[in-house]
């Protein structure tokens, strides 16, 4: 047994590796446990959240040089500027505790590593800069830059001025059914893409493009935002198969760089939980304790609105607020910077919201209010408090901590099954959030809702749930005194689940399985009733193609290379058609399911032959579909296979920009992959960048909920990010095939399957 002495654990730890590279951490307390993971998540992938706390904290020109000082600066902007030791103050003391742990375990990782150069992960020695030491107060005090639906707001607001607002609804249509309102007081007209400021990723410029978040833009299409997202069913023992419930989830997130996911499982005195961690971020994402199942989805809440502020003439440091003048609170940070002078940041706040532009030719500036600035809004510490939970009861409480929008799935071995969306919701009095707002005060929030009054079922009778992300308020819920969002993910994903889910009386954890690597396109549903019954003669092989087809996205089909190529033809060409030219500039792509709905039934919007115009459409991204088919595919049919261009290639974030990154890190590829962004085994892409898989399911689980040693789990391309380790891509043939792995929990299934153990002892 491997024997290791570090400072910040208060008691010997017992980390026991099963045949999976899964560590089982047994502490004696839940400190301890916390330590464990912190410890060892950066032993498996310290340049990943170092690099993510690096970002936040605003410390990347530091190590980078002078060209990351503005994405610093807007880093700096969303730092909580309030009373941190208050903030600590008021969370549970049982888990600023476990946070405490997770700390000291990052920690005494990097003082590890101080003292043995050798086993620093290899980005280190050839970018040269040291991995950073964590503080607690850091979780506080990072909020993350995030624009929200700020965007949104910009571009309504400069459709309305044109008077094209009717054009938002094929981009974006609102759910549930909602009409526009402007605010009164706000001029449209005076709206600029400026007025992002800070927000906007073009001005915070970086060389490391992917070191960036995903963002919208000329090559990143406002869709697919809503490509994003995750599946998640619970099934209750009166549906299931096995007599207990079921609980699958499967969060569809980037694939292509870091795994976003980290496997652990932690035991202490009244504590036991399993599953799938962010790294950085304490605590189990997904998984189960030996009480319950917990999954989560996102649910779409509405947390930013753009305010614009009077500024006074000849003092930019004043704004007009409730009928005076008011002070901006002004904060000054000094930024280090690798090879220059250090620089100041100067940051602006109008009662705690981050002003993010300012235009003194206009006395105008705009602030962001975001509910991740609000006091309270620890997000990095209600993982652990779910973790922490025993119940449906003692979780109510852990949801109060939690802010980001969350469908949180849950299901416990006394047969209980329920659903809740969590997240800080703003109470809007006066406007919907669609639009920016004045900030004069008359539409400030006014709190939050409450999780009690947030939707959610217990026990329902169908005997099970779902979400994926579509628009899933109950048909009674007040959506009108409480606004929560009108923008969702198209249903697709949603619809397919619900299709087998109901037509399954006794549901199976292989079924779950199948399920989560289900194909079945609705869209190809759609496309196939809108063939047409004598196509041109550049359409007919398509056609003929698509009508054998049963509408499946495997890996090895022709027809689904040949319809995901019409589908882009299609959807450019009814861009074309149907988006006013006036607006074509700010509606850079329609929604799917909008589309779709237009084709089925054609209107004016098409021309004064609606149905003639639609036929015309389909048959001419038919002809360009087989054509571009041809292009990539080859002149022989026979051989297309939508798998040869929808490959899972996996690479070093920095590999393209860095030689020596690329050489030491080298790429996983190869891997041939079915699905598309709307069925539900997710495997979505940017059509402008290709068809390589950038976003999906890279990890999976199934729990059986009470017999918990059959779970079933998943994670691409493995544990460990560093290329020396035999955990960098062992999973990775695995996920491709689909081939689900056993979760074991029990003791005995966890010392039966022991390939190693390790022992942590206090350093004195």
């Amino acid at each position: 047994m491997k024997r290791i002495a570090l400072e910040g654990a208060r008691a010997p730890i017992e980390i026991v590796e099963d045949e999976l590279g899964v560590p089982h951490v047994r502490a004696a307390s839940k400190h301890d446990a916390f330590f464990a993971q912190g410890y060892l998540v950066a032993r498996d992938r310290l340049f990943q959240l170092d690099i993510d706390h690096r970002r936040e904290m605003g410390r990347m020109a530091e190590a980078f040089g002078p060209a990351f000082v503005a994405a610093d600066r807007a880093a700096r902007l969303f730092h909580y500027r309030g009373d941190i030791d208050a903030e600590l103050a008021a969370l549970p003391a049982e888990v600023l505790e476990c946070a405490r742990g997770y700390v000291a375990g990052v920690n005494a990782r990097v003082d590890e590593l101080a003292d043995n150069p050798a086993d620093m992960p290899l980005e280190y020695g050839i970018l040269g800069f040291e991995p950073l030491r964590w503080d607690i107060r850091d979780l506080v005090k990072r909020r993350g830059v995030g624009m929200g639906d700020a965007d949104d707001e910009v571009r309504r607001a400069q459709l309305q001025a044109r008077g094209l607002i009717d054009a938002e609804q094929l981009m974006m249509p609102l759910r549930p059914a909602w009409s526009f309102s402007v605010p009164d007081g706000l001029d449209v007209a005076a709206v600029r893409d400026a007025d992002l400021g800070m927000l906007d990723p073009a001005n915070r410029p970086m060389p490391y493009d992917s070191l960036e978040e995903p963002r919208t833009g000329p090559d990143q299409p406002e869709g697919d935002r809503f490509a994003l997202g995750s599946n998640a069913w619970t099934i209750a023992a009166s549906r299931s198969a096995t007599g207990r419930p079921i609980l699958a989830n499967d969060p569809h997130l980037g694939i292509g760089g870091a795994s976003p996911r980290h496997m652990i499982h932690l035991t202490a005195p009244g504590l036991d939980v399993m599953g799938a961690g962010a790294p950085g971020l304490p605590g189990i994402m997904q998984g189960h304790t030996d009480r319950f199942a917990f999954g989560r989805t996102n649910f779409h809440i509405d947390q930013t609105d753009l305010f614009v502020l009077k500024t006074r003439e000849g003092n930019g440091d004043q704004y007009w607020h409730k009928g005076k003048w008011r002070a901006f609170e002004i904060f000054e940070d000094e930024i280090a910077v690798k090879g220059a002078a250090p620089e100041r940041g100067r940051f602006r706040y109008a009662d705690g919201r981050p002003v993010v532009s300012q235009d003194p030719s206009r006395n105008r500036a705009v602030a962001l209010a975001t509910v991740s600035m609000l006091p309270g809004a620890n997000q990095r510490f209600a993982i652990i408090a779910i973790n922490l939970a025993k119940d449906w009861a003692t979780l109510q409480e852990a949801f109060k901590l939690h802010v980001s929008p969350t469908n949180l799935h849950y299901a416990d071995i006394n047969g209980n099954t329920g659903w809740q969306t969590i997240g800080f919701t703003p109470r809007r009095s006066k406007h919907d959030g669609l639009f920016p707002a004045p900030g004069d005060g008359d539409y400030d929030w006014t709190g939050l809702i409450p999780v009690k009054d947030m939707p959610s079922v217990y026990n329902p009778r169908e005997g099970w749930f779902a979400s994926a992300n579509e628009m899933n308020l109950p048909a009674d819920y007040p959506y009108r005194e409480r606004i929560i969002s009108f923008t969702w993910s198209d249903p697709f994903r949603y619809n397919r689940v619900a299709e087998v889910l109901r037509s399954q009386p006794k549901h199976r954890i292989e079924d779950s399985i199948a399920l989560q690597h289900d194909v079945q396109s609705l869209p190809a549903r759609a496309l196939l009733q809108l063939l047409p019954a004598n196509p041109s003669p550049a359409a007919a092989a398509a056609t003929a193609m698509l009508r054998r087809w049963d509408c499946g996205i495997e890996a090895d089909s022709a027809a689904a290379l040949l319809f995901e190529m019409v589908m882009v033809a299609l959807s450019a060409s009814f861009r074309e058609r149907i988006v006013p030219a006036a607006a074509l500039d700010l509606i850079p792509t329609v929604n799917l399911s909008e589309m779709l709905r237009i084709l089925a039934a054609p209107d004016q919007r098409l021309g004064d032959d609606p149905a003639a115009a639609r036929d015309a459409l389909v048959d001419g991204a038919l002809a360009a579909g087989w054509a571009k088919a041809v292009e990539l595919g080859g002149n022989d049919p026979a051989k297309w296979q939508w798998g040869n261009l929808h490959r899972v290639n996996i690479a070093h974030p920095l590999a393209s920009v860095n030689k020596a990154i690329a050489a030491a890190f080298p790429k996983i590829e190869g891997g041939r992959s079915g699905g598309d962004g709307t069925t539900p085994m997710a495997r979505g892409f940017n059509s402008r960048r290709g068809f390589q898989v950038s976003h999906g399911a890279s990890f999976l689980f199934v729990a059986d909920v009470g017999a918990w040693d059959n779970s079933r789990y998943l994670l691409l391309p493995g544990q460990s990010a560093d290329p020396r380790s035999p955990r960098y891509r062992d999973f990775y043939p695995k996920w491709l095939a689909g081939a689900m792995q056993p979760m074991w929990f029990s003791k005995a299934a966890v010392d039966r399957h022991a390939v190693s153990r390790m022992a942590i002892t206090p350093k004195l």
